[in-house]
């Protein structure tokens, strides 16, 4: 008899949550905005609602597909539906994505947890009359922080803690319960920043940059980005197989699909609303500024654009990274997830013994990614330090592979009769013949060959 014991989510509204948690994380408010800024705004928002319909939609109802058919996490759903084939190593080549994408992302979480204590403090409030000095002053703050040899370190073990506490609670009181919290206040926090932002001196300019379209600005690089930020938001290829196995028979796949989507592309405009007015605030500041925008640029915004409003200076700050932790915190819980339920059902040992493994894992890796950025950041491999190796291997190479395999074998392998029941909720949805055709079509031609452009042209450097 297994130690483990497999439970669904309870309540369709929380596993719509828990999916949406899954797919919204940093890289709607930090990648997002940036992306918009280096490709022209409202031209790149244009293309990335289409490739959301186009390229998105079907590909989460894809996986959906994968893991509710076969009731098992993504390690062991492709052996389950495909069991002798070469198709069952995509599930552990999945797991291990998550998994190496945890190690680092949660060190990145630690810096947002850091940063929303100084803000909370009020360590963000510099008195220089001197624009130079202060933006001196947050670039040294952010460089010595993670430069620093335990700081950064330690934030990633707490919170590394704090998504441990959720996982061993299981999937009803740990991971359902924790996104009907969390998904609703990261939302309401969302939403006070945009009313904050919009009467910010650069609400007119930003609002004029994000949604005053110029078809000319539409190149087929805005077309790659908008495909690429797609496919990370959305969290495709990083195991949603395991939260579509926990959901009820007469959930329907293609409207939570939908609902997933819709929650965290609002995630990502609106986190545009909050950061262009703020950008476009302080002279010289531009909306392209890059990765640096979050942890050097924003703070130095902040403090300049409010400094003669004492409570907007302190709350501005605060709720925005108070926001960042919060998205940080549902995509590790997703993808610790995905590692301990592989874990636990594989060596067949229980939720708490799998979860401490991955933990233990994690802060272990991590604190090497965390220490490539100080002390150990001479060594390196092609390159790169530990930390952007991992970024890189993950990012370029092994997610846009396990998108391309999960979209190929739910369109070439697993039999339509088996598609079809998954996409009528066993015959409790209506799903037309016609609907069906352009799925498998997408699945298998569209959406490979899409993903295949987008892993050619990240390694080539063209987006």
């Amino acid at each position: 008899m297994s130690s483990y014991s497999r439970v669904g989510f309870a309540t369709k509204l929380g596993g719509v949550l828990a999916a949406a948690g899954s797919a919204v994380g940093l890289g709607n408010i930090w990648r997002f905005p940036t992306q918009a800024g280096q490709n022209g705004g409202s031209a790149f928002i244009l293309v990335y609602l289409l490739c959301i319909i186009i390229f998105g939609i079907p590909l989460l109802i894809a996986e959906f597909s994968i893991g509710r058919h076969a009731r098992a996490n993504v390690g062991n759903a492709y052996r389950v539906l495909a069991p002798n084939t070469l198709w069952r190593w995509i599930g552990p080549f999945t797991v291990a994505i998550a998994f190496l994408i945890l190690c680092y992302y949660n060190v990145v979480a630690g810096w947002v947890l850091s940063y929303t204590y100084d803000a909370f403090v009020g360590n963000f409030a510099v008195n220089t009359s001197s624009a130079d000095e202060a933006a001196k002053y947050f670039q040294e703050l952010f460089v010595n922080f993670v430069s620093d040899p335990w700081k950064p370190a330690l934030t990633a073990v707490i919170f590394m803690g704090i998504v441990h506490f959720v996982i061993t609670r299981g999937v009803q009181k740990g991971i359902e319960k924790s996104s009907k919290i969390l998904m609703p206040l990261l939302f309401l926090i969302l939403i006070m920043l945009v009313i904050f932002a919009l009467n910010m001196p650069g609400a007119s300019k930003g609002l004029e940059f994000l949604f005053t379209l110029d078809f000319s600005a539409i190149t087929p690089g805005v077309v790659l980005s908008a495909l690429a930020q797609c496919f990370y938001s959305l969290s495709l290829g990083m195991g949603i197989v395991t939260y579509a196995s926990y959901f009820t028979k007469h959930d329907n796949l293609a409207r939570t699909a939908i609902s997933v989507a819709v929650m965290d592309t609002m995630v990502a405009v609106l986190a545009g609303l909050v950061i262009f007015p703020a950008v476009f605030s302080v002279e010289g500041m531009e909306p392209s500024a890059g990765a640096g925008l979050v942890f050097i640029a924003l703070p130095n915004v902040f403090n300049s654009a409010l400094h003669n409003m004492p409570i907007l200076a302190w709350a501005m700050p605060f709720l925005f990274y108070a926001l960042l932790m919060l998205a940080a915190l549902t995509s590790c819980i997703f993808l610790h997830e995905v590692a301990t339920a592989y874990v636990a059902e594989k060596v067949n040992i229980s939720r708490h013994r799998a979860a401490a493994l991955v933990s233990i894992g994690a802060i272990i890796l991590g604190i090497g990614c965390s220490l490539s950025m100080g002390p150990w950041s001479s060594f390196t491999v092609f390159g790169l330090n530990m930390f952007d190796l991992f970024d890189t291997v993950t990012a370029k190479y092994m997610l846009p592979i396990s998108g391309a395999f999960a979209a190929l074998f739910v369109g070439w392998k697993l039999s339509t009769r088996q598609l079809w029941t998954e996409l009528t909720s066993y015959g409790y949805v209506r799903f037309s013949v016609l609907a069906l055709k352009a799925f498998l079509l997408d699945m298998k031609i569209i959406s490979p060959v899409l993903i295949f452009l987008i892993m050619v042209s990240q390694i080539i450097g063209f987006v």
